[in-house]
């Protein structure tokens, strides 16, 4: 499953965020127009996951493994959860 940034989030105007759960982890796609990011965390490896859903706003997802952390704004609450729901569901069936 993919989930896309809002375009309407702070930098995300041109080149949104994009994470895809895929079967054995998930891959956090950073575009850019010179240079993109793109990161694959295999779910075991995931030691946790941070959500900030302010009130009003765009949410953001924090994926932590060992000793570095990446994280991607722009999602609704209820994106959020659903992938951070995957990611617990992914790391309980390895």
């Amino acid at each position: 499953m993919k989930y896309t940034a809002s375009r309407l989030s702070k930098d995300n105007k041109l080149f949104p965020t994009e994470i895809i759960l895929e079967a054995n982890g998930i891959t956090v796609r950073v575009p850019g127009v010179f240079n993109s990011k793109s990161e694959y965390m295999e779910y075991g490896y995931i030691t946790s996951v941070s959500v900030d859903t302010p009130l009003v706003g765009f949410s953001t997802i924090t994926f932590y493994t060992s000793g570095t952390h990446v994280s991607a704004h722009g999602f609704t609450k209820e994106e959020v959860k659903e992938i951070k729901e995957a990611i617990d569901k992914g790391k309980n069936s390895h």
